[in-house]
């Protein structure tokens, strides 16, 4: 809905205006692309071709275990780090590293 009403008001407006109220959008959109191991689902990074190759060679034996791939897909990395002993704190902040590259184009 609020896509639509900002369509509305861009459509509406033109010149620089538009740009001005455009901008916060895109900054929004920009920002949800940024992951993090204590508040994105590792459903969302697998469903991601670079942030599931972080994965990968973060934690390859965590993601060949089919359990991840299924059920872990509804929670965080820092959730399963309960339940997987090798997914230390540094380890959560090496994959928080590549993630940042990512996000950032790098």
């Amino acid at each position: 809905m609020r896509n639509i009403m900002m369509a509305a008001v861009l459509a509406s407006v033109s010149g620089p205006a538009a740009l001005m109220l455009a901008a916060p959008a895109f900054a929004q959109a920009a920002q949800a692309e940024r992951y993090s191991v204590s508040e994105t689902l590792v459903g969302k990074m697998i469903d991601d071709p670079a942030a599931a190759a972080i994965l990968q060679k973060h934690i390859p034996t965590i993601w060949a275990n089919s359990m991840f791939q299924s059920a872990g897909r509804e929670l965080t990395l820092k959730a399963i780090q309960q339940y997987e002993p090798s997914l230390t704190d540094e380890k959560l902040a090496e994959i928080q590293a590549d993630l940042d590259k990512l996000a950032a184009g790098g």
